[in-house]
């Protein structure tokens, strides 16, 4: 059995983060919508968090500790 190039020049099928199921290009990285949505609700409810470092407030002004409050 002969593999023609295009056959192995192409990538390996890209598979949904949430179930594993091959992914869909109109839904990109995943395979439904509902997965899509799955992905965004751990976003929005803090599953998934970006480290960042502690002492710096969104605004790059030093973070105030609890007790400092005027």
């Amino acid at each position: 059995m002969n593999q023609s190039p295009k056959d192995s020049d192409a990538p390996p099928a890209k598979r949904c983060p949430i179930c594993g199921k091959p992914a869909v290009a109109q839904f990109r990285a995943f395979c439904s919508r509902r997965c899509a949505d799955v992905d965004l609700n751990r976003w929005l409810s803090g599953v998934y968090v970006v480290p960042g470092k502690a002492e710096e407030a969104e605004d790059g002004d030093p973070a105030a500790e609890l007790g400092d409050e005027d």
